[in-house]
């Protein structure tokens, strides 16, 4: 699988301030890269330098294996984007709206059909903009970005603003795409709910700097529970639990056991009272995605 976007050292300094601090970005082909922080962290910056709209201070950018700097109208070709609030003509149609930006990108008609199609506004295409919940010019402006067959999707929060309904259909038009179109997408936002219902991959962001990057599937299994059992002679019991192939670590005042199912958390104390140990505690512990996201941006190492 090749890489679609790869970033060395990408810094932006703005009056001696990194916005964005040596960030070493990697998303591959077929992905939908989720890229996660909170508010001010330089996800829309990177962004900006990703799309050429900005100059690095430092680091390099390459898009499909090319560098940013050299190639870049070849690459932004076969981009497609939506950075903040799309640009429309409130007057117009839709469909007028998608034909200006189709003459622009000198793709065929047709085109407008099938994009309309695809973020589902068919029945809308002749209806004036002006008159589009946010959710439907949203939308519109996927369309727009999709226009000329892009090979990698950049959105910048697109289900910001938008009521419960609008998210869920942003969220299902985005996982649809990969496999519609074979297309890379990267979308930012400050949500990590949004981000785990989405994202093949993740990427975290805070102060400028990418603290985490990784398969979204690994993120979770960071929030898989553990069982802590207290119990005499904490080094023997761990040797029996072993038995029970079992993954047991012994910690300063309990043996942990890995993620594991409720019958063999009772196979565990089970063993340990036939084989004479007093227990004293069982308990199951298990962080959220939201409390690892948090410590992650508090500056806590995982």
């Amino acid at each position: 699988m090749s890489m679609i976007i790869q970033t060395e050292q990408l810094t932006k300094t703005f009056q001696k301030q990194h916005a964005v601090d040596h960030i070493n970005m990697s998303i591959q082909e077929g992905e939908i890269y989720g890229f996660l922080g909170p508010n001010g962290a330089g996800k829309t910056t990177t962004i900006r330098m990703l799309l050429g709209l900005m100059k690095p201070t430092s680091g390099s950018v390459r898009i499909f294996d090319k560098q940013l700097n050299k190639h870049k109208l070849d690459i932004l070709r076969q981009v497609g984007s939506l950075v903040e609030n799309p640009s429309y003509y409130p007057h117009l149609t839709a469909y007028e709206n998608l034909n200006v930006i189709r003459q622009l990108v000198g793709v065929p008609q047709k085109r407008i059909t099938e994009v309309l199609e695809t973020v589902r506004l068919t029945e809308a295409a002749h209806r004036k903009v002006k008159g589009f919940s946010l959710g439907m010019k949203q939308r519109l402006g996927i369309a727009a970005a999709l226009l000329h067959k892009p090979r990698l999707l950049i959105l910048d929060e697109p289900t910001n603003g938008l009521d419960p309904s609008g998210i869920i259909e942003i969220r299902e038009l985005i996982k649809s795409l990969p496999k519609q179109y074979g297309m890379t997408v990267l979308i930012s936002s400050h949500l990590l709910s949004e981000i785990d219902q989405i994202a093949t991959a993740v990427g975290v962001v805070s102060k400028g700097k990418l603290i985490y990057q990784d398969r979204m599937s690994n993120l979770r299994k960071l929030a898989e529970s553990t069982i802590n059992i207290q119990c005499s002679d904490l080094e023997q019991a761990a040797i029996k639990l072993k038995q029970l192939e079992l993954a047991a670590t012994v910690e300063e005042e309990y043996i942990s056991l890995g993620n594991c199912s409720n019958r063999s958390v009772s196979d565990a104390v089970s063993l340990l009272v036939h084989q004479g140990h007093e227990i004293y505690r069982v308990e199951e512990r298990k962080q959220t995605l939201e409390q690892i996201f948090l410590g992650m941006t508090d500056g806590v190492s995982l």
